[in-house]
């Protein structure tokens, strides 16, 4: 049987660790898992208590609006006008999605068929290169930078991807604080971008999935809080991390009312809208547990320090990011050569540590590996000291190539 779209897609790189993660539990072994971004992080309880007293009225029960239910639109609403002072319409400027992965998949279709380019980052997270493929779209793959530096690295990419003569995308696609590098971007970094966009008739989507996950300090900024970014912007923006909600899958597209509005026509033949208790435990969540990411982060926070802090000390030198519940980490240089699936399958076999490689986030990710700040900091210090046995070429004075580990 022949199958369309399907055939393209390359091995999904992820599940060679999974699997090898998976039997090492089955023979017993206690596997640290920081490969998968799933978060542990409880949800917040007014969030659970909504849910379950809503559930058990029948009349949430039946269909609800693919749009999302007003009350929710407007909780969204008032959420970008209390953290970035975005002033939203919830008729027009904001729709509801399940999660930000569905969204960005339906909305390339309003935007994208064939004979249309996107510009998206390398490495990218998956959908973001996928799913203008779905949509029957070429990509057009710009390299992204990690840490402080990388969005002003990718926007200066796309425009001179332009002055070189590339064809003129439809969209292009960015996402700051980045998964999986964890490149940031500035307010004035977006405003370039918007600025371009306006002038070319280019939509910029901006999975905006890390907003309140950051650090030291820092804020990231928001597209929607450019100067005219209503004229060619939209952002998604998801409850899953900020408010460690991953499984309710709630998120929402704002900016740009004709795309709002494209998406929301398309989305009419196509679903109901999540179930309404869902969506009226996750209105009052933004109302009434808006303190809520702040207590996340700090989570993430005290992790990520363990982690870095962590690798440096047994000779592995990784930045420690801005943003993000990842760490974005160079193979170490007497591994380097064995590449970022084999060096994730010798954590995962020698060390009891899966982590994800850099390559299953597009060519562009080879030589990394990513950590997910998924384990608490106990858990991350035993994975520390794993590796620290696991990985004797992270001794001072190691020169020689480490040989590659046989394959199970």
């Amino acid at each position: 049987m022949e199958f369309r779209r399907i055939p393209g897609l390359p091995p999904y790189v992820f599940t060679i660790i999974d699997t090898l993660k998976v039997q090492a539990r089955r023979d017993g072994r206690d596997v640290v898992d920081l490969g998968f971004g799933n978060p542990d992080i409880p949800s917040p309880q007014i969030a659970v208590d909504k849910l379950a007293e809503a559930a058990h009225n029948s009349r949430n029960h039946r269909y609800s609006a693919s749009r999302g239910i007003p009350k929710l639109r407007e909780a969204a609403a008032d959420l970008y006008r209390r953290q970035w002072g975005v002033e939203l319409d919830p008729e027009t400027e904001v729709i509801s999605t399940i999660g930000a992965k569905e969204g960005f998949s339906h909305l390339m279709w309003v935007l994208l068929q064939a004979g249309d380019a996107a510009i998206v980052p390398t490495p990218s997270y998956p959908i973001h290169l996928w799913g203008p493929y779905f949509a029957g779209a070429d990509t057009r793959q710009v390299p992204i930078g990690a840490g402080r530096d990388g969005g002003a690295a990718y926007v200066d990419g796309v425009i001179a991807a332009w002055e070189q003569g590339w064809p003129r995308p439809r969209v292009v696609v960015c996402s700051f604080p980045h998964n999986p590098t964890t490149a940031t971007a500035e307010l004035a970094d977006l405003q370039r971008l918007v600025d371009w966009a306006r002038e070319r008739d280019v939509v910029v989507v901006h999975d905006f999935a890390y907003a309140d996950i950051a650090f030291d300090g820092w804020r990231p900024p928001s597209v929607l809080q450019c100067e005219g970014a209503k004229d060619c912007a939209v952002e998604l923006y998801s409850m899953t991390k900020s408010f460690s909600m991953a499984g309710w899958r709630v998120a929402f597209l704002a900016g740009n009312r004709e795309v709002v509005g494209a998406l929301a026509k398309l989305k009419s033949y196509l679903d109901y809208g999540a179930f309404q208790p869902v969506q009226i435990a996750a209105t009052v969540t933004m109302n009434e547990a808006s303190e809520y990411p702040a207590e996340v982060n700090a989570v993430y926070a005290a992790r990520r320090d363990a982690l870095v802090g962590g690798l440096a000390r047994i000779g592995w030198d990784v930045p420690a990011p801005r943003g993000t519940m990842f760490v974005w980490a160079p193979i170490p240089a007497p591994y380097a050569h064995l590449g970022s699936i084999e060096f994730a399958t010798l954590l995962v076999t020698e060390a009891d540590v899966a982590v994800s490689p850099g390559v299953g986030f597009g060519a562009g990710g080879e030589g990394h590996v990513r950590f997910a700040l998924i384990e608490n900091e106990q858990r991350i210090a035993q994975a520390v000291r794993r590796m620290r046995a696991a990985l004797p070429g992270l001794a001072v004075g190691a020169e020689e190539p480490v040989p590659a580990v046989p394959a199970p």
